[in-house]
């Protein structure tokens, strides 16, 4: 079995790339499964990539987050709940909600 860190550094994201994933993982309603499906990566990798990011404290208090979050989880989700997406966001632009 090869290592997660082997695997994720043979994957290149720029740096916008990797700004997103970190920003997706923080989003408690972005499950893990909208990463692998926009990025390739798994929950594993995504994992390893925010250890190797961000500050240890950081790290630890965002997984910490992660592991009693039930959205982060496809599979701990409630049933209704089966999009990777808020039901506001094709109205949303430039950070504001626009006019409906």
């Amino acid at each position: 079995m090869k290592p997660i860190i082997a695997n994720l550094e043979s994957k290149e994201f720029d740096e916008i790339q990797i700004d997103r994933i970190i920003e997706m993982a923080w989003e408690d309603r972005t499950p893990f499964d909208a990463i692998k499906f926009q990025f390739g990566i798994s929950e594993a990798e995504v994992k390893a990539l925010m250890k190797k990011e961000l500050k240890f404290r950081s790290y630890k208090l965002w997984r910490e987050r992660v592991e009693n979050c039930k959205t982060k989880h496809v599979a701990k989700r409630v049933e209704g709940i089966d999009r990777f997406k808020c039901n506001l966001q094709r109205a949303i632009s430039n950070n504001k909600i626009s006019k409906r």
